[in-house]
């Protein structure tokens, strides 16, 4: 995101921070087209344009390093800021990162960091270029700012739902943590090129916070409403329903899936489902109005609103 948690636990809710963040002046347009609030903010270089957007992971809130190891830890860091670029469908350049390393880190590790970076960086033509490492009494922290090139007409914001449009997402949903998936995912930045491609994306975003609080980060950008359908919620197959949390609460709430959510025109989603071009399944959960409220229609057949209950760094995870 271009701006992103600071703290594993804030002292405020981390979208009020942004909220006040954003509420602290303009930017002068000629320079910075896009300021913070979407996935990438976006610069000016002359005639050309800059997609910028920075994450960072920290050892006990996004992964746990005796567990994952130094190589996962990288990956994910970098796969993150992938995300981002995907959810704008963006074309990445370049990364710096930097470290902090706890005391006694072997240089393994250190190389493990580097190469875990790599592993997925390389995937997509998005080499490190440069950075910065210290060493520190406190856990492994790692931060990544990844640069991209928007394509054909610019990149896709959060911004640009229309009422009646389908509202559609990538893959399956839910219990990314419990499955490990939240460590190896592939950022949809190819898919998300190639949807911007070849139809007209109104808006999109990147499934990291979970879906019914990523669905309203966009309908609150784009100033609508929208409704989805609860029983074409794409829920992973890994999930079941549990006493306290049945898989339809999780697919919408877990977060950490990083797929993509997206509107475009109905025609447009239709010929999408019916050819599904893409090597991931697509689904049509819902539409986008202008009622300005976010509701799901539950399993029961009722109308609800769909709370905002995904991951909350003033929290932790779900």
């Amino acid at each position: 995101m271009a701006f992103g948690t600071l703290l594993g636990h804030l002292p405020v809710r981390e979208r009020d921070f942004i909220k006040w963040i954003c509420s602290q002046g303009a930017f002068d347009a000629a320079k910075v087209p896009l300021g913070p609030g979407d996935d990438c903010a976006m610069l000016a270089c002359g005639a050309e344009r800059l997609l910028v957007t920075t994450d960072q992971v920290l050892d006990g809130v996004h992964f746990v390093l005796a567990r994952h190891g130094a190589k996962s830890a990288g990956r994910k860091a970098m796969a993150r800021n992938l995300s981002d670029v995907a959810a704008m469908a963006g074309l990445p350049m370049g990364a710096v990162a930097t470290v902090a390393l706890p005391e006694g880190f072997s240089r393994d590790d250190c190389e493990a960091i580097y190469l875990g970076l790599r592993s997925v960086g390389d995937q997509f033509d998005c080499p490190v270029v440069g950075g910065d490492v210290a060493c520190w009494a406190g856990p492994l922290a790692i931060s990544v700012t990844v640069f991209a090139q928007p394509v054909g007409a610019g990149p896709v914001l959060r911004s640009g739902a229309q009422a009646g449009d389908a509202i559609c997402v990538t893959g399956q949903l839910g219990g990314a943590w419990a499955s490990g998936r939240d460590m190896t995912f592939i950022p949809r930045v190819n898919e998300a090129r190639a949807l911007a491609a070849h139809n007209c994306l109104h808006a999109m975003i990147d499934l990291s916070d979970g879906l019914a609080t990523d669905l309203r980060h966009v309908c609150e950008a784009s100033g609508v409403g929208a409704e989805i359908d609860a029983t074409a919620i794409p829920i992973h197959p890994g999930l079941t329903d549990k006493p306290q949390r049945p898989a339809i609460t999780a697919a919408l709430s877990d977060g950490e899936d990083y797929e993509l959510l997206f509107t475009l025109p109905t025609d447009q989603a239709d010929r999408l489902l019916a050819s599904q071009p893409l090597d991931v399944k697509i689904t049509k959960i819902g539409t986008v109005n202008d009622s300005k409220h976010v509701t799901v229609m539950g399993l029961d057949g009722q109308r609800q609103p769909l709370e905002s209950s995904g991951w909350e760094h003033a929290t932790g995870q779900p």
